[in-house]
């Protein structure tokens, strides 16, 4: 992570509340990404940035242990200090000047406390920017790339789920000069704006100041007269490959699926990035979902809800079952097919609600239209609407 997201409010991008459970940051990430996902907003920059607002956001607080360092972080930027603060004052005024690096490293217990304590609990928070010595002229490791991609899959697959091909694209070292910036053959010369160390002091609010990575060098703490003409110094270009990732049974349209060490590839012998796969699932011709479950309309005729019968109805890849209507069964109902349905987080089928509606044809034959002219006189006497005026000036 950068250290200016300590200055940004994720709950607010995602409209939730600071204490808002891990399931309603969850539908609140759901019903912004597809509101504002890229592919049902062709040409709207706004609405992409805003997804990648949406998927920063989701990225740190859907994440538990990234949560809990980031709610910290804000904890102790906002109050300005650390249980009481440090030195003899009650917090850190503005301006001070204080270097979180530092006094990070101090808390946990001296300068040369090494690795340990709040340096190695915000380290992988901020890929790298706290732990170590400034003025190292060792690189330090950097957490590769995550990546973003998105996945049309269809209403079966994603009932059963389905392991599918991805072409992605993400940022590696160049190939020409192997990371260093320069042109091959040409010699380094040690960085003057970071003096070598591939940080430079930044500002973070608050009074606080955090190691940020040189803007001049790009970390690698050395500079070339002459820029490698593939990558013009930044030492750093794009890479296509294909993996295999398996999306899991019962993925739901809009559902971001997090595929770890699947982005791309750290850098100094830094762990790879993860892949965030956003799935698009297809809709099915007969099929429904809601939830769990799974959805389906059944046509029926009058005389098989008047009258009650057995009814044949598919299931979603399994043999047909049989639904036993009771006579006199009202038109909408919904009947419950138990473990006929999606497949659960925990393995379990939720089930399958067949909903009978009557079928009205637009055409009767001579022996049909008779029999319902008979019904018709027979029911002559009962009206159905014999109530509902008075009713309805009641």
């Amino acid at each position: 992570m950068r250290p200016d997201w300590a200055q940004k409010d994720f709950y607010a991008v995602l409209g939730v509340k600071k204490d808002a459970s891990a399931d309603d940051i969850k539908k609140a990430y759901r019903r912004l990404a597809r509101e504002n996902h890229p592919d049902s907003n062709p040409g709207d920059t706004a609405k992409h940035d805003r997804f990648k607002q949406v998927a920063e956001a989701y990225d740190v607080v859907g994440d538990p242990e990234k949560r809990k360092k980031y709610d910290e972080l804000r904890r102790m930027v906002a109050s300005g200090g650390f249980g009481g603060g440090f030195g003899g004052g009650g917090g850190f005024g503005g301006g001070q000047g204080i270097n979180l690096e530092d006094l990070l490293r101090d808390r946990a217990g001296g300068a040369g406390g090494g690795g340990g304590g709040f340096g190695d609990m915000f380290g992988d928070l901020f890929g790298g920017g706290f732990g170590g010595r400034r003025g190292s002229a060792r690189p330090r490791a950097a957490k590769g790339q995550d990546v973003e991609s998105t996945a049309t899959i269809s209403f079966t697959d994603a009932i059963d789920g389905v392991t599918i091909s991805l072409r992605l694209t993400s940022d590696t070292a160049c190939a020409t000069c192997s990371g260093t910036g320069g042109k091959p053959g040409t010699k380094p010369h040690v960085c003057a704006q970071c003096e070598g160390s591939g940080f430079v002091t930044g500002s973070m609010g608050g009074g606080f100041s955090l190691n940020e990575t040189c803007p001049a060098c790009g970390g690698r703490q050395l500079l070339y007269d002459e820029a490698c003409p593939t990558c013009h110094g930044s030492g750093r270009g794009a890479s296509s490959r294909t993996i295999q990732a398996r999306i899991p049974a019962g993925v739901k349209d809009g559902q971001r699926i997090r595929l770890r060490g699947k982005g791309g590839p750290g850098q100094h012998g830094g762990p790879a990035g993860d892949l965030y796969v956003t799935v698009k699932v297809s809709g099915h011709r007969v099929f429904g979902r809601s939830g769990d479950n799974l959805t389906l309309d059944v046509p029926v005729s009058f005389d098989e809800l008047a009258l009650g019968a057995e009814v044949k109805i598919p299931t979603l890849g399994g043999s047909p079952v049989t639904l036993r209507v009771p006579a006199g069964t009202p038109n909408g109902r919904t009947f419950r097919v138990r473990g006929k349905g999606a497949t659960k987080a925990d393995g379990t089928k939720g089930d399958l609600l067949a909903t009978v509606e009557v079928q009205v044809p637009a055409v009767l034959d001579v022996d049909a239209r008779a029999a319902v002219e008979a019904y018709r006189i027979a029911m002559a006497d009962k009206p159905l609407r014999s109530n509902l005026f008075d009713q309805a000036r009641s």
